[in-house]
């Protein structure tokens, strides 16, 4: 059962990086910063379940939030798009909670790259903007042949430029601040769920829920103790030395004393 869900956590987060060495104080961040996309995705509304936060390298990462959701995303509202920026933000809020603004590290790069990116889509692309409404004002990527460009980018007035931009720091601004008041309402739980990882590397959601609860000990992770063995071979008997017979032994001793003989004989 474990190396089942090994290989399930290999495919869902990457394969780890066990070989990468990784000093206390930045397991001890990478953990505040984990556990703050774990708490903000488990208190905004219409997140995706949260399935496993774990600090063990994996592929670029030093540690994964992983999210499980309960059926297949064919669309996605408002609600949900602006929860998703909400837990992007939290793993580098939590570094600025507990660090300081000017400890915080590159770790969230990419968190911030999806917001924005999430963001800029619901402006432009979506429709979620009441001041710009339902219209497309992003660019249009097309191939190049015929000597057309690469991207061909529709007209829009300097005012409307500055328009979209101002709803996209809108939007940021108004997770980002959700995000860090939850946080600063729960730091109990963020030290808690930072100590849980700086223990077992990885909790599951039912670690998460007993977190979330503010149990005083948590359960441990499902097959947590079991380690695989490998499969022992059977032991061969050990084999008994083979000792000469005693009339072996006389009739080897014999023998050269017999050709002494006929030597002296045949002189």
């Amino acid at each position: 059962m474990v190396e089942f869900e090994q290989a399930k956590d290999k495919i869902m987060m990457g394969a780890e990086r066990r070989s990468m060495v990784m000093t206390d104080d930045i397991k001890e961040s990478t953990a505040y910063h984990e556990a703050g996309h774990a708490i903000i995705g488990r208190l905004v509304p219409e997140h995706d379940p949260v399935y496993k936060v774990s600090i063990i390298p994996r592929g670029r990462a030093l540690g994964v939030t992983m999210y499980l959701p309960e059926q297949d995303r064919i669309s996605m509202n408002r609600q949900h798009l602006e929860s998703m920026v909400s837990s992007l933000y939290g793993g580098r809020l939590a570094e600025e909670l507990i660090y300081g603004k000017d400890k915080v590290s590159t770790g969230a790069s990419n968190d911030i790259e999806r917001a924005t990116d999430i963001a800029r889509k619901m402006v432009t692309q979506w429709g979620f903007s009441d001041k710009l409404g339902p219209l497309l004002y992003a660019e249009e990527e097309g191939e190049v042949f015929l000597g057309r460009s690469v991207t061909q980018t529709k007209h829009m007035s300097d005012d409307t430029a500055k328009l979209i931009d101002d709803e996209i720091r809108q939007i940021i601004d108004r997770n980002y601040a959700r995000a860090r008041q939850i946080l600063e309402e729960n730091m109990d739980i963020m030290h808690a769920m930072k100590d849980a990882l700086m223990k077992y590397e990885t909790i599951d959601a039912g670690q998460i829920d007993d977190l979330m609860e503010r149990k005083e000990v948590i359960r441990e992770p499902a097959g947590w103790g079991e380690v695989s063995k490998p499969v022992e071979q059977p032991e061969e008997a050990p084999k008994a030395e083979t000792k000469p017979d005693a009339e072996a032994e006389k009739k080897a001793d014999a023998e050269p004393a017999k050709s002494e003989s006929a030597d002296k004989e045949s002189e």
